[in-house]
């Protein structure tokens, strides 16, 4: 005999035409309804996650903006009762005679920082790529900038660029050089931070790609040689197009973590001398920090500038990223 299988229960329900028709019963209905033991487990693996974004991420971003949306002293700051002012935290930094200077010098250490990192970055990978005998072993010791603590970084590219005792002007008295004041000179401390940034930021933009190097099938370049195509022209037809993806993800995450640089710095020049080197991110930790009557509200302002700005540039990838995916 075969086993019998229970049936749910079903009544008969009249349509529109007149014909009886069964449906479910509400019984049965309400038990489709109740989450299964699978949708307990996918809710259970999406909890954690879930609670991370809201404690580091979301709950941040909105003190963030309630910061910026207050009049905060030190004693409100403790007691919380802020009062509400509004826009006039932002329209203080828009009037402030440093928001100029700041956002002219967050746009080029931004520019020059990402254009020098990716092209230095992507000739080493294009050079690592032959697998050489020492491929392996340069490729390790180029990761060393990565891996050292920003602060390591910084004190070491401070202590070489010194204007009286650092080897970068021990070597350009070599050559008959004059000293360079790299970190007192408004001239120089910009282009300071700056070199020292895309030595650190150069085995990033060299590691990812490379991995996307290593997914182009060397069928393509055996087919171009047959046909004549030289080196170069390998490169522009073959390898520059198929990493179009990864150079994309490469400098949008360079651009989020190049905006928000403050470390070197901070501990470089402290934006100066005389705010030649102050970006968004330093100038945020001198209203907020930097002085003995801290201005939480308008440090808080310039850090959401930041931040709107690297969500804009998000959505401009996630939009050409469709674009392409549709075309």
């Amino acid at each position: 005999m075969k086993p019998m299988t229970q049936v749910p229960e079903r009544r008969s329900v009249q349509s529109r035409n007149g014909a009886a028709t069964s449906a479910p019963s509400p019984a049965h209905a309400r038990a489709r309804r109740r989450p299964t033991s699978q949708q307990w487990a996918a809710w259970a693996f999406l909890a954690p996650v879930t609670l991370y974004l809201a404690l580091f991420y979301a709950y941040p971003l909105y003190r963030n903006l309630d910061l910026s949306l207050r009049n905060y002293t030190v004693r409100s700051f403790v007691q919380g009762d802020a009062p509400f002012t509004g826009l006039a935290n932002y329209r203080k930094i828009f009037d402030d005679p440093t928001f100029a200077p700041a956002l002219l010098h967050t746009a080029v250490f931004t520019a020059v920082c990402l254009v020098f990192q990716y092209a230095i970055g992507l000739a080493l990978a294009v050079f690592f790529n032959q697998n050489f005998r020492l491929s392996a072993t340069l490729r390790a010791l180029f990761l060393v900038p990565w891996l050292l603590p920003l602060i390591v970084s910084a004190s070491t590219w401070s202590w070489m660029l010194n204007s009286d005792s650092g080897i970068v002007n021990t070597l350009l008295s070599a050559f008959g050089v004059g000293p360079v004041n790299w970190l007192t000179s408004p001239s120089w401390s910009l282009t300071s931070v700056i070199i020292a940034n895309i030595w650190i930021g150069v085995p990033f933009n060299l590691v990812v790609l490379y991995s996307g190097l290593q997914s182009i099938p060397t069928s393509l370049y055996e087919a171009a040689a047959l046909d004549g195509a030289n080196a170069w022209r390998r490169f522009w037809s073959i390898t520059f197009p198929l990493l179009r993806p990864v150079s994309a993800i490469t400098l949008l995450l360079g651009l989020v973590y190049t905006l928000k640089v403050f470390d070197i710095i901070w501990i470089m020049t402290k934006g100066g001398p005389a705010d030649s080197s102050t970006t968004f991110a330093t100038w945020s930790y001198q209203l907020g920090f930097g002085n003995l009557l801290p201005a939480f509200g308008p440090g808080a302002a310039v850090g959401n500038l930041l931040v709107v700005a690297a969500l804009v540039f998000g959505l401009i990838y996630l939009k050409v990223q469709r674009k392409q995916a549709l075309s």
